[in-house]
């Protein structure tokens, strides 16, 4: 899958977006042959308080047929807020899968 890696208040080094770049690669499991249009992967620092430190944002933006998919997670570690995104991403997946094979059932 291809994905777009951007970095917002935040240097992107190889480590960041190979490990954003694996995680992506996880869901294609859960995509089966569904297509994905586009893929867009935004990590950055988020703007928090004085007394809050260092609180990372990562979001996704998923397009897939019928679907845009909007994932934003919130953390103070950066690879946390990266596992949390592609875990509810995966659980979004797996829902629109779901809906779809209903659709199908349901028009026999």
């Amino acid at each position: 899958m291809k994905v777009d890696i951007k970095g917002t208040k935040i240097k992107l080094t190889p480590e960041i977006k190979n490990y954003v770049q694996k995680k992506m690669d996880m869901l294609e499991k859960y995509l089966g042959k569904v297509p994905v249009i586009a893929c867009d992967v935004e990590v950055g620092l988020a703007v928090g308080g004085q007394k809050c430190g260092e609180i990372f944002r990562t979001e996704v933006i998923m397009e897939i047929p019928g679907v845009l998919l909007v994932i934003e997670k919130h953390e103070s570690d950066l690879y946390k807020s990266i596992d949390k995104v592609k875990d509810h991403l995966a659980r979004s997946i797996k829902k629109y899968k779901e809906k779809l094979i209903d659709k199908r059932r349901k028009g026999r």
